[in-house]
């Protein structure tokens, strides 16, 4: 998901958003556990998602 897309949600979308993210790093975490995860890099693009929505939220926090 692009910083674009994640400015243009409101609130409540992107704490919406973040829940999904969580659940499936969760998910993407057990299969690479499990060697079920052939693109590991999918998990790495997962977490970096986590993290523009969390930034994106504590800036409109602070702001």
């Amino acid at each position: 998901m692009k910083t674009e897309e994640i400015r243009e949600l409101s609130d409540d979308e992107m704490k919406a958003e973040l829940e999904r993210l969580y659940k499936e790093a969760f998910t993407l975490r057990m299969q690479k556990a499990s060697d079920l995860l052939p693109q590991t890099h999918l998990l790495i693009n997962a977490k970096k998602d986590i993290a523009r929505v969390r930034t994106i939220m504590r800036e409109r926090q602070i702001g």
